[in-house]
């Protein structure tokens, strides 16, 4: 039987192909950014498919958990909402036009702002929200199901302390 931590992985032979064709180049980066930019494409479509499983496609969800995440009353400004998303103000009011239309948010005036429109979620809004992040929490867990605990908080450490690290390096 073979020892699964031995087997080679895509980036490892996309690191094999490189070293044989630019020998002087050290890809170690690719050890891990490489694997983590692979990883992401490869959970991406599940995560995709769960949303659509409820209506929603990955922005659309965005939107919604970021309004539940705020907590009571579920209620946040445009630009809280595209600044959280890190996203063009465009994007966003075409996003807020398709959920209101699906009466899953409403934009009522601002508490801060009587000039401007708050985006609030409406209780269809949150029950859906809820039940499809548990769905996704679910289906994601099923990736991570053959790392035992401690090998979970290891991972999530070190991503984190990697995480950290590039959010204040870009500011």
């Amino acid at each position: 039987m073979s020892d699964p931590q031995s087997e080679n992985d895509h980036v490892d032979r996309l690191r094999a192909q490189w070293a044989r064709e630019l020998p002087d180049l050290d890809t170690a980066p690719m050890a891990v950014l490489g694997r983590a930019y692979r990883l992401a494409n490869l959970v991406r479509p599940s995560i995709e498919a769960t949303f659509a499983g409820f209506g929603l496609d990955r922005g659309e969800f965005d939107v919604l958990s970021s309004l539940r995440r705020a907590g009571a009353p579920f209620r946040l400004t445009p630009t809280e909402l595209y600044r959280a998303l890190m996203i063009a103000s465009g994007s966003l009011t075409h996003r807020l036009g398709r959920l209101e239309k699906a009466g899953l948010i409403r934009r009522i005036p601002s508490d801060s702002d009587g000039r401007s429109l708050a985006v609030e979620l409406t209780e269809p809004g949150r029950v859906l929200v809820e039940t499809a992040f548990r769905a996704d929490m679910a289906s994601e867990m099923r990736f991570l199901a053959h790392l035992s605990e401690d090998e979970l908080e290891t991972l999530a450490l070190l991503l984190r302390k990697l995480n950290r690290r590039i959010e204040n390096a870009d500011g």
